[in-house]
């Protein structure tokens, strides 16, 4: 993926912000009506956790009750901050190395939004979906073959060029993998989502 694309390009401005003293079934409810998979957790204007859907989850898992947790004993803290410049392969990278699905996006004025997993994945998708080259010159792919003979399809080049066993196209510009979430070289399509080397395998 290429550095032109930005943060500020692809953030979420809207995101819903609570307190720690809230319970965690009332920010729950919260995350419902708003259709979102996190909150955020402000004091004042500064950002000191969030909650996401995985800290509910291990919330239930640890049986405590959420109309008496609040979201201070619940929230993932630290947060991770980025500046709206930095470029979406730095955050996509920095996302995939703290295994973490979101980040803060905030300047000198204070918090400017969120950018999430599922917002780095679709801007990637949409970015390779104008980068990749056309191929004119393969032959068209006859799925139809290769479900019958994948064998023979293969050893025509039939669909992919020629590709190894596990077949697909490779992508050669560098993206963010819907599978997994990391950074990758090359992305493969694989049952219509491109993936890394690794995922494409398993």
């Amino acid at each position: 993926m290429e550095s032109e694309l930005s943060v500020r390009e692809i953030l979420t401005s809207d995101y819903v912000g609570v307190s720690e003293s809230d319970t965690v079934l009332d920010v729950v409810s919260l995350m419902r009506d708003e259709r979102t998979s996190c909150a955020l957790v402000v004091r004042g204007s500064e950002p000191v956790g969030i909650v996401t859907e995985w800290d509910v989850l291990g919330l239930v898992d640890d049986e405590r009750d959420p109309a008496t947790t609040t979201v201070g004993e619940a929230m993932t803290t630290p947060v991770i901050t980025v500046g709206p410049d930095r470029s979406l392969t730095d955050v996509a990278t920095t996302m995939a190395r703290q295994n973490i699905r979101n980040v803060i996006v905030d300047d000198d004025d204070g918090i400017v939004g969120l950018v999430t997993q599922r917002d780095v994945i679709a801007a990637a998708s949409s970015f390779q979906a104008t980068m990749t080259p056309t191929r004119s010159s393969e032959p068209p792919v006859d799925r139809d073959r290769e479900l019958a003979d994948p064998v023979a399809a293969r050893a025509s080049g039939a669909g992919n060029g020629g590709a190894l066993p596990n077949g697909g196209d490779e992508y050669t510009t560098q993206g963010v993998c819907e599978a997994c979430g990391s950074l990758a070289d090359a992305l493969w399509d694989a049952n219509g989502q491109l993936v890394c080397t690794d995922c494409r395998s398993v």
